[in-house]
C-alpha cells in the first residue's frame, strides 16, 4: 500500500493551478487531479488587467504588503514571509516569463498578454504531471472517513486531500460549509460609484491624477478615505481612489444599499488655506480675466467649469469681482465636493468578493482547515481580498503555493 497522497483540486483558477503545480513539483509521486467546470480554465486570468494580467505588485515587504488587504491582511502576514511577490516574480522567470513593473507598482508580463501567463500555468501543470479535467463540474463533495469523494457528471473520484480553490462560487462556499467551515456572507468588493449627476456624467473620460474620496461620518480605522487617480465615467466615478474606497467599505456600503454621501478633494496636495491663498492671488494677478477663461489648478477646463457651476459661480465674471464668501464656497467645492452615491457598478470584468471562509478556521502555515483535516483552502474562497493592483492574484499565488507544499507530504504510514 502506497503512502503517496491522492490530491483533488476543485477550481481551475490561479489558486487552483498554483496549488496543483506546487504539490506536483514538491512530490512527483503524488496523484493530482484538477477539476474545472468551465470549458477553458483560468478564465479570470485571461480577462484580468484588460487582458494583460496584473500578476502581482512590486512590493517586497510583507509588513507593508498586508496593508493593501482590507480583509485578511493579518492572517496573510506570516504566509507572505513564505511566498511573496518576489517569489512570484522568480517563479514565472524560472519558467521563461519575465514580468515588468509599471509606474504605479503593478506588474505585468512583458508581453502585455494574459495568454502568456495562462500558457505558462498550463504548460507547468502538464510538465509536473497534473491531470487537468476541464468542463468537469463537481456535483457533490462528501467526507468518506479520512478521505473525500468528489462526484462529477461522469464518475466519482476519491482523494486523500482536497484543495477548494473555487473563488467566489456559491457552490464552493456550500461545499466548504458542509465540510464544517463557517462562511462569512460574500458581498462585492472593488466596484465603481453610480452618481446621478448629468453634468458630471457629461465629463466622462476626464481624469485627475490624484484625488481623495472620503465617506463622511466614518471613523479613521475604517479606512474610508482613500487617495488615488480619479476617472469620471458616464455613470459616475471610477479609478483607483474609488476602487480602494469600495474595497475598504465593501460591507459598510452593502449594508446601506450602496447609497451614501461622499466627498471629493480634487486638490489633495494642497490644504484648504493653500487653495484659498492661490485663489486670492488670482484675484489680484488675473483681476480682469474671466474666472472661467482658464483652469488655474491644471484641471481640464471642462472640469473647472463644472466645479464653478457647483459653486454657483458665473464663469464670465472677473477674478476681481469674486468676493470672499464666493471664494470660500469655491474652496469648499475644490476640497470637499459633495456627491450622492446611488448604486454600484462593476469594475470591468475584475469582480472581487469580500467574505468567504472564516480565517480563524484555517491554518495559514499550511492552508489546511482547522475543523476538517485534509481539506485545504486557497484564493478567493477565503475571506481575503485586496485593493486593485495585483494584490488579489498575489493572495492566490501565496495561498495556493503554501497549500500545494503542505498537501505534497506523504500520508502517515
Amino acid at each position: 500500500m502506497t503512502n503517496q497522497p491522492r490530491i483533488g483540486v476543485v477550481g481551475g483558477g490561479a489558486a487552483g493551478f498554483f496549488g496543483a503545480i506546487a504539490c506536483a513539483e514538491a512530490n512527483p509521486q503524488a496523484q493530482i487531479t484538477l477539476l474545472e467546470a468551465a470549458r477553458e480554465p483560468l478564465g479570470k486570468v485571461r480577462i484580468s488587467g484588460g487582458g494583460r494580467c496584473n500578476v502581482t505588485h512590486h512590493c517586497f515587504d510583507p509588513a507593508q504588503l498586508v496593508g493593501y488587504y482590507p480583509r485578511g491582511g493579518k492572517a496573510l502576514r506570516g504566509a507572505l514571509t513564505r511566498f511573496q511577490p518576489r517569489d512570484t516574480v522568480q517563479w514565472f522567470e524560472d519558467r521563461g516569463v519575465a514580468l515588468k513593473v509599471e509606474a504605479d507598482g503593478r506588474m505585468f508580463p512583458i508581453t502585455d498578454d494574459s495568454e502568456t501567463i495562462v500558457a505558462c500555468l498550463m504548460r507547468s501543470a502538464k510538465q509536473a504531471g497534473v491531470t487537468v479535467r476541464s468542463h468537469t463540474p463537481v456535483r457533490e463533495i462528501t467526507r468518506q472517513g479520512e478521505a473525500f469523494e468528489l462526484v462529477t457528471r461522469d464518475d466519482r473520484l476519491t482523494v486523500d486531500r482536497l484543495l477548494l480553490a473555487t473563488g467566489s462560487s456559491r457552490k464552493g462556499y456550500l461545499w466548504a460549509q458542509r465540510l464544517g467551515q463557517t462562511i462569512l456572507d460574500p458581498v462585492p468588493s472593488l466596484f465603481t460609484f453610480q452618481i446621478n449627476d448629468r453634468a458630471l456624467q457629461a465629463l466622462a473620460g476626464i481624469s485627475v491624477p490624484e484625488a481623495i474620496i472620503r465617506i463622511p461620518g466614518t471613523k479613521p480605522h475604517q479606512n474610508l478615505s482613500q487617495t488615488g487617480a480619479l476617472l469620471i465615467a458616464h455613470w459616475g466615478l471610477s479609478g483607483p481612489a474609488v476602487l480602494k474606497t469600495s474595497a475598504w467599505g465593501a460591507r459598510y456600503l452593502h449594508d446601506r444599499g450602496y447609497c451614501t454621501p461622499i466627498q471629493v478633494n480634487w486638490l489633495p496636495a494642497l490644504t484648504s488655506e493653500a487653495v484659498r491663498s492661490q485663489l486670492q492671488t488670482l484675484r489680484h494677478g488675473s483681476a480682469r480675466k474671466a474666472i472661467g477663461s482658464f483652469s488655474p489648478f491644471g484641471f481640464s477646463r471642462r472640469l473647472w467649469l463644472y466645479l464653478l457651476d457647483r459653486a454657483d459661480l458665473d464663469p464670465q465674471i472677473q477674478w476681481a469681482q469674486l468676493p470672499n464668501p464666493k471664494v470660500n464656497r469655491l474652496v469648499e467645492r475644490l476640497t470637499q465636493c459633495a456627491f450622492e452615491v446611488t448604486g454600484k457598478g462593476q469594475f470591468k470584468d475584475e469582480f472581487v468578493t469580500c467574505g468567504g471562509v472564516r480565517l480563524k478556521d484555517v491554518n495559514f502555515a499550511t492552508m489546511e482547515s482547522r475543523v476538517c483535516p485534509g481539506l485545504f483552502l486557497a484564493g478567493e474562497i477565503l475571506d481575503v481580498d485586496g485593493v486593485t493592483g495585483g494584490f488579489n492574484f498575489q493572495n492566490a499565488w501565496t495561498t495556493g503555493a503554501i497549500a500545494g507544499y503542505a498537501m505534497a507530504r506523504p500520508l502517515a504510514a
